[in-house]
């Protein structure tokens, strides 16, 4: 992604911006600070069948887990994201 615009000139251009983001997406920063991405429908459909893939592997490998028998009490489950989150 190449460098962003800031909202104010997203606001101005936003037509031509549509015809931009069909070849790649666009950060748009507001105060100097990212806080959006702009994408082409192609783009944001692929983005969202990559998440879904990777959330059914990891449903797959939570039922091989249970069916292992490799599981924990919930209370240890938020303990050990906690930890992770650095909480």
């Amino acid at each position: 992604m190449k460098q962003g615009i800031p909202a104010a000139e997203a606001k101005t251009n936003f037509g031509a911006l549509l015809e931009k983001v069909q070849r790649e997406p666009l950060m748009i920063s507001k105060k100097g600070r990212p806080v959006a991405v702009l994408m082409s429908m192609d783009e944001f459909a692929a983005h969202q069948r990559i998440k879904l893939e990777q959330l059914r592997r990891e449903v797959q490998a939570g039922l091989a887990d249970l069916e292992e028998g490799k599981v924990i009490s919930g209370a240890e489950a938020f303990e050990a994201m906690d930890r992770e989150l650095g909480d």
